[in-house]
């Protein structure tokens, strides 16, 4: 089994992946392309914040 099948169960019974792509030091001119292929190779987390500058690129 890959760790991008893995998942943690959460005390309100909601399912997360264990493993996500972090979004914070990747360039903003970088991050659109990082994006898709993380979800290209089966990412189904991806972190972002707010409050970061790099939101917009994420998508």
């Amino acid at each position: 089994m890959s760790i991008l099948n893995e998942s943690y169960n959460l005390a309100n019974g909601v399912e997360i992946p264990k493993l996500g792509l972090g979004t914070w030091f990747i360039d903003d001119n970088k991050a659109a392309a990082a994006v898709s292929a993380a979800v290209e190779i089966g990412y189904r987390n991806i972190g972002t914040a707010q409050a970061g500058p790099w939101q917009m690129s994420v998508g």
